[in-house]
């Protein structure tokens, strides 16, 4: 259960700042969990952070933040990209002093973004990095459960990303 003085919303245009702050905070505590790199992240122009601020507004996706005070404290986003895919959880990062059951992060999040993916399908599926096991029993954990289906990782150091999946009640 999320903390009374914890506030989980979509993000807007406006969020651009704080977007950008988030997202260069969880590829610094852990770049293997996301498709992209610190540097190119960096790199990246206002009007680019303006857009994936917009994906809390956006149909077909979804960007979730949750705020404690003036500090923002964890991220999920979903996308569509397809039927036959169904719904994706993607950009999940909690920050490391609110993780936990306690804090209510990780659980008020899910809970937003299963929300938003049951309009488009029954089941919600991720990828996790082979070898980012703290995240697949984290996974495990909300109900999620491997589908035995891999891609390669396309950047460094290279690997699996591994299918999991949780069905939407």
């Amino acid at each position: 259960m999320p903390r009374p003085n914890l506030i989980i919303r979509t993000t807007r245009e406006d969020d651009w700042a704080a977007v950008r702050a988030l997202r260069l905070e969880m590829l610094r505590d852990y770049p293997l969990a996301f498709g992209e790199t610190l540097e190119h992240a960096l790199q990246v122009e206002e009007a680019v952070w303006r857009q994936r601020a917009r994906r809390g507004e956006t149909p077909g996706q979804t960007s979730v933040v949750a705020i404690e005070g003036e500090r923002w404290v964890g991220h999920m986003g979903g996308y569509f990209p397809d039927a036959a895919t169904g719904p994706m959880l993607v950009g999940v990062y909690v920050a490391p002093d609110r993780r936990g059951d306690d804090w209510g992060v990780s659980r008020g999040l899910l809970a937003a973004v299963e929300e938003w993916a049951a309009q488009y399908g029954s089941t919600l599926r991720l990828e996790v990095h082979e070898d980012n096991p703290r995240a697949q029993r984290f996974y495990e954990k909300l109900g999620f459960t491997l589908t035995g289906s891999s891609r390669p990782y396309e950047l460094a150091p290279g690997g699996l990303e591994l299918e999991m999946i949780k069905r939407l009640s």
